[in-house]
């Protein structure tokens, strides 16, 4: 069950850096952050057992496309995208909601309300988290060591969007090996 032990040593990780954040030091979360990378790296070389190489590929692009896309937006906008933090936040809350709802029920309507639901979700937050993170910068003494613990907190964040916009994307485009 490696998969499972690296699902949740990835879980623990950004629990600990959310939640840690103020009482460890600034080298330690930044290893905390490459920890969690490593993990989940570990974890995302099952998808190579499930999609083929070149849906995978396909997907990456696409999402490395829309998420650059989306953070010029969120770094260039003029506009205050608070808003829409709060919607896609609560949009994040219903998602994980239905799905352990979901767990149970096998609904595959549920299923699929709750991957084009998530692609909203994180296509909201990768503009929100961008512009919420200039601001930050803006106001950031950089030499301090509470803007250095929050640029490793802005990474952890931009990272989760784009993992999870690019799993929610390979349930849309990833074809899966052994099919026809």
């Amino acid at each position: 069950m490696p998969s499972l032990t690296a699902s949740a040593g990835c879980l623990a990780t950004v629990v600990a850096l959310t939640w840690l954040r103020s009482r460890i030091g600034e080298g330690l979360m930044a290893a905390m952050f490459f920890g969690y990378a490593a993990l989940t790296g570990v974890t995302f070389s099952l998808i190579f057992l499930v999609y083929t190489s070149a849906s995978i590929a396909g997907t990456f692009f696409v999402t490395a496309g829309s998420f650059v896309g989306l953070s010029a937006y969120g770094m260039l906008t003029k506009r205050r995208l608070d808003s829409l933090g709060s919607f896609a936040f609560m949009g994040l809350v219903g998602l994980i909601l239905a799905s352990v709802v979901n767990m149970f029920m096998h609904s595959p309507m549920i299923y699929w309300l709750t991957t084009f639901g998530g692609v909203i979700v994180f296509t909201a937050l990768t503009a929100y988290d961008t512009a919420r993170l200039k601001q930050i910068a803006a106001q950031a003494d950089v030499r301090s060591e509470a803007s250095r613990k929050l640029a490793v907190q802005g990474a952890l964040t931009l990272y989760l969007d784009f993992i999870n916009l690019f799993l929610l994307l390979l349930r849309f485009f990833g074809n899966r090996r052994g099919r026809d």
